[in-house]
């Protein structure tokens, strides 16, 4: 039976600071049951929510990205999350890293930059959804803002798990709760959302609810404390609802103009 078992970090951050929280989510993981598959963290885990992206050293996306090959080389599993990365100077990007235990990397650039905080005057925004094989399962990362548009995350190809990593503000938490089960439910696949906890030096708020859900939307993992959280996939859930319901066998057709 393929399987895919989780770890996801619901954690607070440092302000700005990519030394700390490298360190932070270094000890994090050396706490990690065995046979961890796949570890998930927070959007933008080195620094919070920043919108200040140009105070931060161009190096350090790169640094970032290093951190977490050595990282899954130690641990034997995948990291993912999302960082500041500078292509060029004055050009950042909200980039989510795919880092596998043998050297596997991929990248997706945040699609919806959030207005709300001013993001898409300081990040560029992605063209391109990014869906990779890992360990038997089809993975579509997305990040944060994201979850509020279902036409860009539309099981128009078969993947088996849809991955958002956030930073979500406690006073829309509700709406993060209810999106992620939707999502898992109108593409029939596993959804899994990692957000962080604490405050950030705007003062937001967060509160976690960092969940996983199966195809059918039943919660599989759920909390709102600094954890891991722990859960486990399998292909065969996947296939015997499908097969039942098949309900992806009548999705409508489109196409996304850039």
């Amino acid at each position: 039976m393929e399987k895919l078992q989780l770890a996801m970090i619901q954690t607070s951050l440092v302000w700005e600071n990519p030394p700390a929280n490298r360190e932070l989510l270094a000890a994090k993981m050396d706490q990690l049951k065995d046979e961890v598959d796949l570890i998930i963290l927070p959007e933008m885990f080195t620094t919070g929510f920043t919108m200040s992206p140009g105070s931060l050293p161009i190096e350090e996306g790169q640094r970032t990205l290093d951190w977490m090959q050595e990282q899954a080389a130690k641990s034997k599993a995948a990291i993912m999350g999302s960082v500041v990365f500078a292509t060029k100077e004055n050009c950042h990007y909200n980039r989510l890293f795919f880092v596998g235990p043998d050297g596997e990397l991929e990248h997706y650039n945040k699609r919806h930059t959030f207005t709300l905080a001013g993001e898409d005057r300081e990040y560029e925004a992605g063209k391109k959804r990014l869906v990779f094989t890992y360990k038997g399962f089809r993975i579509c990362p997305m990040i944060c803002y994201d979850l509020r548009f279902p036409v860009w995350s539309r099981n128009t190809v078969n993947y088996d798990l849809l991955v958002y990593v956030a930073n979500w503000p406690a006073p829309r938490i509700g709406a993060w709760d209810a999106l992620l089960r939707a999502r898992a439910i109108e593409n029939m696949a596993y959804c899994a959302g990692v957000n962080r906890v604490g405050s950030d030096h705007n003062g937001h708020q967060y509160s976690g609810h960092s969940a996983a859900y199966d195809s059918l939307g039943n919660t599989l993992v759920f909390s709102k404390e600094e954890t891991i959280l722990y859960t486990v996939f399998t292909k065969e859930h996947l296939k015997v609802t499908r097969d039942k319901l098949q309900f992806l066998n009548d999705r409508d057709n489109f196409s996304i103009q850039q």
